[in-house]
């Protein structure tokens, strides 16, 4: 990972000398003062938030895939990425359409992490609500998709309603970005991320617990209501937070937890918690290092280059190994 770190960062749309980025990466100077700031300022914290991302949305997808027992769970199954989603869209076209109401302009990244980040808050307050009164993981599975399918269908509305340009601004933020986080806002996601992988690592047992059953698991000790609540709340942190700030960044919830129990061969939580922590960076990693074509001025939307790299991957471990480990 730190090899993918240092070719992740040397590479870009400006063209640094390798050995000029080692000199700035320890401190040294160089002839040209905007190369620190380009690699301090832009690359070093989007390699992190690579990191962070991977790292975060492939724990959240394990997560979910073991408390729901079922191996096509991610993040967005509980309307949680949804919920950052229609934050997002109230702020670029509800602005717009209700421009009587907000006549001064409030898109910027800064309120566009907040609105995203209130979405993904009040859904997650939802779900927690209903996971309180609800006893049946599967009738709280399928809740959580009708939360995902309200937050859609409203998104829906405001497309309809909203100008072109409003509506590409959505899109290009529906694509996914690691860029333009700064040291501050980085400094707050890597909070939120830690507290959810803290609170996955002591709901280990649990989740190995889960995987027998909630009968099974309740006669060995675990307080099935307690745990959910703290699965799902690691889950929301995760995958909430990653997406107010990354944008909507699909395939590594659902594929890096397969791709772990293929290489490792195991359903042992012990293993796979940190295993698809480094897988989920690693992976993330390599797509956006892919994703910056060196030497050109342009990026590809990360959501494509996820999908277009992992998919074959896991098509192909799958078929090598001939049946799924779940």
């Amino acid at each position: 990972m730190i090899a993918l770190v240092f070719v992740n960062i040397s590479l870009g749309s400006v063209t640094i000398p390798l050995k000029n980025t080692f000199t700035i990466l320890f401190g040294g100077d160089t002839s040209n003062t905007s190369w620190t700031y380009i690699i301090w300022d832009s690359r070093i914290p989007k390699a992190f938030t690579a990191i962070l991302v991977g790292s975060g949305l492939s724990l959240s997808g394990l997560l979910m895939q073991t408390l729901f027992r079922n191996p096509l769970a991610g993040p967005f199954v509980l309307g949680i990425s949804s919920g950052a989603s229609l934050g997002a869209a109230l702020l670029i076209m509800g602005a717009s359409i209700f421009s009587s109401i907000f006549s001064f302009s409030l898109f910027n990244d800064v309120s566009l992490a907040i609105a995203s980040s209130l979405g993904s808050f009040l859904v997650l307050l939802a779900v927690l609500s209903v996971a309180a009164k609800v006893k049946d993981t599967m009738s709280l599975l399928i809740i959580g998709l009708m939360f995902g399918s309200i937050t859609g269908a409203v998104v829906s509305v405001l497309s309809y309603f909203s100008s072109a340009e409003k509506l590409q601004q959505y899109i290009y933020w529906g694509f996914g970005s690691l860029g333009g986080l700064s040291w501050s806002q980085l400094a707050l996601l890597s909070l939120l991320v830690g507290i959810g992988i803290f609170l996955s690592i002591i709901s280990i047992k649990p989740l190995n617990a889960f995987l027998l059953g909630e009968n099974y698991a309740q006669s060995l000790g675990v307080e099935l209501k307690k745990s959910r609540f703290i699965i799902i709340m690691a889950t929301g942190l995760l995958a909430g937070a990653i997406t107010a700030f990354a944008g909507p960044i699909a395939f590594i919830g659902l594929a890096v937890p397969h791709l772990t129990r293929q290489l490792f061969n195991t359903t042992d939580h012990k293993i796979l918690v940190p295993a698809v922590c480094i897988y989920g960076g690693i992976l993330m990693l390599v797509c956006d290092t892919i994703a910056q074509l060196p030497t050109s001025a342009s990026v590809l939307p990360i959501n494509a280059i996820t999908s277009i790299i992992g998919a074959p991957v896991v098509i192909w471990l799958l078929i090598r190994k001939r049946k799924m480990v779940f």
